[in-house]
C-alpha cells in the first residue's frame, strides 16, 4: 500500500494509502467515510484565519471546511463521515502557556466537526508531548505513536 506524508499546512483524500505525520501544538484531524471506505486528513498549525494573507490550510477554520468539502467532492456523503482528532500538546514551554496554540486548535476542531454534525469517535489531544500518526485511508485505522520531549532523557 502507498505511503504519503502530510506536511504542516496541507491535507490529502485518498481511497487507499498509509498517510503520516509529526504533530506538536499542530492538529490533524482523520476523516472517513464508512460507506465508500476512504479517508482524509489535514494537519494544521494555528486555528484561526484572520481574513489577512492567503486562506491556506495553515488555519483550523479553513483546514477542517476544506477537508470535508473535498470528501464530499470525491463522492462521500456528510452522514457517512466519522473524525478523529489527534495533537494540540502543549510541547513548547513548560507548564501552562500564555497561547494556548493547542488547546485552541482543538477547540476549533470540535467546534467546526460539531456545526458540521460530524460525529468524533476518537480523539487524542493536548498533554505535554507530540505524536507521530498513521492513517489508513481505506480502513479508518489510526496508530498513534508519542515522541519523546528532548528533555526526557535527562530524567
Amino acid at each position: 500500500m502507498v505511503k504519503y506524508y502530510l506536511h504542516p499546512s496541507s491535507l490529502i483524500v485518498r481511497n487507499e494509502g498509509w498517510v503520516s505525520t509529526v504533530l506538536g501544538s499542530c492538529v490533524s484531524i482523520c476523516l472517513y467515510d464508512t460507506r465508500a471506505r476512504r479517508g482524509g486528513m489535514n494537519h494544521y498549525m494555528l486555528p484561526f484565519w484572520n481574513g489577512e494573507g492567503l486562506e491556506t490550510p495553515r488555519y483550523g477554520n479553513v483546514a477542517i471546511p476544506k477537508l470535508i468539502f473535498e470528501m464530499i467532492d470525491l463522492g462521500s456523503k456528510k452522514e457517512n463521515l466519522v473524525a478523529k482528532i489527534f495533537g494540540g500538546g502543549n510541547v513548547l514551554w513548560e507548564g501552562h502557556s500564555v497561547f494556548q496554540i493547542g488547546e485552541k486548535n482543538i477547540s476549533v476542531a470540535e467546534r467546526l466537526l460539531k456545526e458540521f454534525g460530524i460525529p468524533v469517535v476518537a480523539s487524542s489531544t493536548g498533554g505535554e508531548r507530540g505524536r507521530r500518526i498513521l492513517f489508513n485511508t481505506s480502513t479508518g485505522e489510526v496508530l498513534q505513536q508519542y515522541v519523546k520531549k528532548a528533555n526526557d532523557r535527562y530524567r
